[in-house]
């Protein structure tokens, strides 16, 4: 289990010989599976968990190298896993909060602030934690 921040793993080398590494859990896997619940479009939701499970479809293959060969195989899968999840993760998080700025304006034009504060957002907000590189 390991933490979804950029710049975790450091060296290349630091699975060299870990040929059994073939999964790899988030801590912050419970509110980020929350996050992607939450999304409105069923094709954000759907590349976020594409993107969260491909790691563990491609460690197990992913060569953990030895003191002869190329050394850095799982750790810079990972990485650019990691890498590639906090981007999208941060870029439907942007584009989600844009629609439901629009959504919230067109109600407000027709419906009462405090109904659409109350009993609207409410629901289509998503949970509050703030992902690395989020601003």
């Amino acid at each position: 289990t390991i933490p979804l921040k950029d710049g975790i793993i450091t060296d290349d080398d630091i699975f060299q010989g870990c040929e059994n590494l073939k999964h790899v859990d988030l801590v912050q896997g419970e509110v980020l599976r929350d996050t992607i619940a939450a999304f409105i479009l069923d094709e954000w939701k759907n590349d976020m968990n594409d993107k969260l499970g491909v790691i563990n479809q491609s460690l197990p293959t992913t060569p953990a190298g030895d003191e002869y060969e190329y050394v850095g195989g799982k750790a810079v899968a990972i990485q650019m896993w990691i890498r590639s999840v906090l981007h999208k993760i941060i870029h439907y998080k942007a584009q989600h909060q844009s629609s439901l700025n629009k959504a919230a304006t067109t109600l407000q034009l027709d419906l009462p602030n405090d109904i659409v504060n109350k009993n609207v957002l409410p629901y289509l907000e998503l949970p509050s934690y703030t992902f690395e590189g989020e601003d």
